[in-house]
């Protein structure tokens, strides 16, 4: 799953990235430690607006036929195997998807102790890793969107999407976010038979994805900043945490 990422780029940075109108009205704060539930950049398509939108929005879908919001902390990720025939996804992959921009994401991985047990063993610490481009490019999610509520107080929301781990990813977690290489924008947003484009990145760009071990700090969704997303030693993590705590 994707439960936790960073996205720390300028609303300016980002509606020029993408082409996109930014109607985020100065309302995008960097965020290293994004948590379900709180608002995060994404582009789409815009119908008033005919064209691309950089706007924010929650993290974790409601739909629009929901009751109440409250459920959206649970629909932060929809799965690719069923994200087409979900009653709760469906009409949104169909038809709104939108693109999520992130530095990176965190998985939690069991370590494997100096005497060979299991990595799944009972007991073993969880390591955060951070995982982010070598070249510091952004990392770009496939993600869907909703508005719940009446036009007076309507909330926008969206999910990620997520898919099977590949390569050196499966080393963290077995499922990863739909990781959209820049090429692949474009039809993400506007293609009328999205299913295709639910697979892993190619080898090549999966390549430039750094698996980067972080701060036990960012397990804590009260702390931000940069030192979360930073390579982190066993005694550099040591002071990060004593700084916090």
């Amino acid at each position: 799953m994707c439960g936790r990422y960073a996205s720390t780029r300028s609303s300016t940075d980002l509606a020029t990235l993408f082409d996109a109108l930014d109607t985020t009205d100065e309302a995008l704060v960097p965020d290293y430690n994004l948590a379900p539930t709180d608002p995060a950049p994404i582009v789409r398509v815009s119908a008033s607006a005919g064209s691309r939108v950089l706007t924010v929005a929650r993290w974790g879908l409601v739909p629009a036929w929901s009751a109440d919001a409250r459920g959206g902390a649970r629909m932060i990720n929809a799965r690719a195997e069923t994200v087409a025939t979900s009653r709760a996804f469906a009409s949104s992959f169909e038809r709104r998807r939108c693109l999520v921009p992130a530095d990176g994401w965190y998985e939690w991985a069991r370590e494997v102790s100096v005497n060979g047990r299991s990595a799944s063993s009972r007991g073993a610490r969880k390591q955060p890793y951070f995982m982010t481009r070598r070249d510091e490019e952004p990392l770009v999610f496939g993600g869907i969107w909703s508005t719940w509520g009446t036009q007076s107080a309507q909330l926008l929301t969206f999910s990620v999407i997520t898919l099977p781990a590949a390569g050196e990813l499966t080393r963290v977690h077995d499922r990863m976010p739909l990781v959209l290489a820049p090429d692949l924008w474009s039809a993400w947003l506007t293609d009328g038979e999205p299913l295709g484009l639910l697979r892993p990145p190619a080898e090549d760009y999966a390549a430039g994805i750094e698996l980067r071990k972080v701060s036990n700090a960012v397990s804590d969704v009260r702390n931000d900043g940069p030192d979360l997303i930073a390579a982190i030693t066993e005694s550099a993590d040591q002071s990060i945490m004593e700084t916090l705590f």
